[in-house]
């Protein structure tokens, strides 16, 4: 393969990355927690734990789950939490005893959860008590025997008073605490846990890190297998290619407002920052953009990343001409395509242009960048070292330059495949060690890859993937509907929304009474935010709906 964009590669960056100094995301951690202990390392609304905090906490927490629990290497455990400290707490614990981490959204419905929890398999799961009540209607339906519940007055480090405000600005209103038969609080399983020794259990590259749950290329959400060599080698990635750009910062300081479940913000924030002994400042709402920028407007921060949604709505925000990024040495929008008048109201403003980068839950996810230090072009950036892209055409085979087709990635922080669905895997490799990415695009004469479309029907909400069969299977659970489609339609504060097109089967059904079902089915951003009745829905001759005639 000619590696074009080798060519364009900024100075001192490799075309292959060193190997990793871990073997694991644990050796990673652990390395951190030796070499920066009285570091900070994650702070949340005023209060801050070290490294030799996290260490200490999180070994307590790693042996509550081994000695008390009996969990056993390879098992996995839930994690359920917007960014609080508790996160980096029980994901660090869930590592040095040799579990799995699955990421799940704190937002999710019943049905979504439900789905989750039984295709994972997880027997434990840690969850802010405020989102229990959901956990309550399907916990009978899952493997999990164990709930590690954390909330009012057992936060970590917070007063009382703090907490109950958080808890209400995330979820808008204050629920009872749950208690279910092999409960525990998060204080409780700590303190259980500090009397402790914990066994050592191997791990390596090749064991499973994450279950990081996507839709893949079909509406049905599958669980990415990202391995620990996945995980390291994208750190290790991701640090090579910004290459010098903190050499004279005395400690990297990243905002970290985009959810840690989330696999940009877990990989970007999280583990790049934690492997460089960093400091991640963790904004539980974002939503709260009045309070999103006095908090940052605290620290004196080398790295942002977000999503183009955030960056817009914070420099529409009272108080964004008061913060000061003279410190700012990289910005970074991923999760959807930042819009040009963004990106250059950021770069006047900010004097720091975003870089747009590129990749899938399923590459863990760093694939493609731009330079740091280029101004916005478009482009998403060249293949990160050791990454190799191609662009097909339908047959699978590779394209000459400049000309359409799909985006193929290759390179060490490719998935393993998905959970327990080999047929889906196999859908999505092409021989060689492939991943087809259904996304459309070109590569330029120097190496940049330009995104031009979407193969696939997905709809873009504020950097988050909708699938059109999911929405449709909710609708269509409606006694009154026929069939639906689901599009995305465009939306000047995310990107696009969803847009439900159904044919009644009764003629009484109203709109919003598809609206309120999927309300109770749906998390916030797969929510349609329009309904469109129709006597009959275009497709093929074969019954296939036509997706694109409604678009159109």
């Amino acid at each position: 393969m000619d590696k074009v964009w080798l060519k364009s590669y900024p100075e001192g960056v490799p075309a292959e990355v060193p190997e990793p100094p871990w073997r694991s995301v644990r050796d990673l951690c652990e390395h951190s927690f030796a070499a920066y202990p009285d570091s900070p390392a994650y702070t949340c609304m005023g209060k801050t734990l070290t490294y030799a905090d996290l260490n200490r906490r999180s070994m307590d927490f790693a042996c509550f789950l081994q000695k008390k629990l009996g969990l056993t290497r390879g098992e996995r455990v839930a994690i359920m939490l917007p960014n609080v400290l508790q996160y980096p707490v029980a994901m660090c614990g869930v590592f040095r005893a040799g579990l799995v981490v699955v990421n799940v959204n704190p937002l999710y419905t019943a049905r979504e959860l439900k789905h989750q929890l039984e295709d994972s398999g997880a027997r434990c799961i840690v969850i802010l008590e405020n989102f229990a009540h959901v956990l309550e209607e399907v916990i009978a339906d899952t493997a999990i025997d164990h709930v590690v519940t954390t909330g009012l007055g057992d936060l970590l480090a917070f007063p009382r008073g703090m907490v109950t405000n958080l808890v209400m600005r995330y979820v808008k209103k204050a629920v009872p605490g749950y208690r279910f038969a092999g409960s525990t609080t998060f204080g409780r399983a700590l303190r259980e846990g500090a009397g402790e020794k914990l066994d050592d259990v191997e791990l390596g590259y090749a064991d499973i890190a994450y279950l990081q749950y996507t839709g893949g290329t079909t509406g049905v959400s599958k669980g990415a297998m990202l391995s620990h060599r996945n995980m390291v080698y994208n750190v290790q990635q991701t640090v090579t290619w910004q290459h010098d750009v903190y050499d004279d910062v005395d400690q990297v300081v990243a905002i970290t407002a985009l959810p840690l479940y989330h696999i940009f913000s877990l990989e970007g924030n999280c583990l790049t920052v934690m492997s460089m002994g960093g400091l991640n400042v963790l904004i539980t709402n974002p939503r709260d953009f009045e309070g999103f920028a006095k908090e940052i407007s605290r620290f004196p921060f080398n790295l942002f990343t977000g999503v183009n949604t955030m960056f817009a709505a914070l420099m529409n925000t009272s108080g964004f001409d008061r913060i000061d990024f003279s410190h700012l040495r990289v910005a970074i929008g991923g999760g959807m395509a930042v819009q040009p008048a963004v990106a250059r109201e950021w770069k006047q403003r900010t004097g720091r242009p975003i870089l747009q980068g590129y990749g899938l839950t399923e590459t863990s996810p760093v694939a493609v960048c731009c330079r740091v230090g280029d101004d916005f072009t478009g482009t998403i950036g060249l293949p990160v070292p050791s990454t190799d892209v191609m662009i097909v055409g339908d047959d699978g085979n590779a394209l000459p330059l400049n000309e359409t087709g799909e985006i193929c990635i290759k390179g060490p922080q490719v998935m393993e495949g998905y959970w327990q669905r080999p047929q889906d895997t196999a859908d999505v490799m092409l021989p060689g060690g492939w991943l087809r990415t259904g996304d459309v695009g070109r590569m330029d004469e120097d190496g940049f890859v330009w995104i031009e479309d979407r193969k696939k029907d997905m709809i873009l909400v504020s950097g988050f993937n909708v699938y059109p069969n999911e929405i449709e299977s909710v609708v269509v659970e409606l006694d009154g509907v026929l069939e639906a489609a689901a599009i995305g339609i465009p939306d000047e504060k995310s990107g696009e929304v969803v847009k439900i097109f159904a044919v009644r089967r009764d003629e009484s059904l109203s709109a919003q009474d598809i609206l309120d079902h999927c309300r109770k089915n749906l998390t916030g951003y797969k929510r349609p935010k329009e309904v469109e009745f129709r006597d009959e829905l275009p497709k093929t001759n074969v019954g296939k709906i036509l997706r694109r005639a409604l678009r159109e």
